[in-house]
């Protein structure tokens, strides 16, 4: 038995089968024959002890992964490495095989957070790949590392400047901007104000911000009148 095929056989020890219907709904892109059905909390569970073997550095070499929990997997084990820029070139092979939003969103490399300046850059090169779900992670990122102490305006024109025609990138767009309505409001409501982004994500951005308890009322009232008729 390979690494690959004990990684599958311990997964599918784990099998919840409802809990896979549950995911395969919310998953619409993932063909459900690709879901073995583990939950997250077991799934970390397992990550973080196979994290500590050896096997775990093959196993990354591995790719593509037939199972949606392989992938998670996979980037369960790159948000534990601690060194960046092992991180980084890790992402860079694994994101371009990245098929759907929940993998795509659990990662965030903890090791990041130690490494602010250098991560911008990666940040501008991931949003600009034709990759949607590389996109959709390097907008992630801002939205995770940026918008707090370390916000600067200027990063909103580059969440503002993604042109897609992918749902799920433009999701992340709006999910970005209501975020950051919540907590830069004055910075982002002038892209709101001067319709910079496109239809849907305008008014998706404002519904998500309507939605936040970290909006007030007196903002969401605003925000309301500044949705665009369809």
């Amino acid at each position: 038995m390979n690494i690959e095929q004990s990684v599958q056989a311990q997964l599918l020890a784990m099998q919840d089968l409802k809990y896979r219907d549950f995911q395969c709904r919310l998953m619409p892109t993932v063909p459900p024959e690709t879901v073995i059905g583990v939950r997250t909390p077991a799934l970390r569970k397992y990550a973080k002890a196979f994290a500590k073997t050896p096997e775990a550095a093959e196993f990354l070499k591995i790719l593509p992964h037939p199972y949606y929990e392989e992938n998670n997997l996979h980037g369960f084990l790159i948000e534990s490495m601690k060194d960046y820029g092992q991180a980084v070139a890790a992402l860079d092979a694994f994101l371009p095989y990245v098929d759907n939003w929940a993998t795509c969103d659990l990662m965030r490399p903890r090791v990041f957070q130690k490494h602010l300046p250098e991560l911008l850059a990666d940040i501008r090169r991931w949003m600009a790949s034709d990759h949607p779900y590389t996109v959709r992670f390097g907008i992630e990122m801002l939205m995770t590392f940026y918008l707090d102490e370390h916000f600067r305006p200027e990063y909103l024109d580059w969440v503002a400047a993604v042109e897609s025609g992918e749902y799920y990138v433009n999701m992340m767009v709006a999910w970005c901007f209501a975020t950051a309505l919540a907590k830069q409001y004055a910075a982002a409501l002038p892209y709101i104000e001067g319709r910079r982004l496109e239809l849907w994500t305008h008014n998706k951005a404002i519904q998500k911000a309507i939605e936040s308890y970290r909006v007030t009322d007196e903002q969401k009232a605003y925000l309301r009148t500044c949705k665009i008729p369809k």
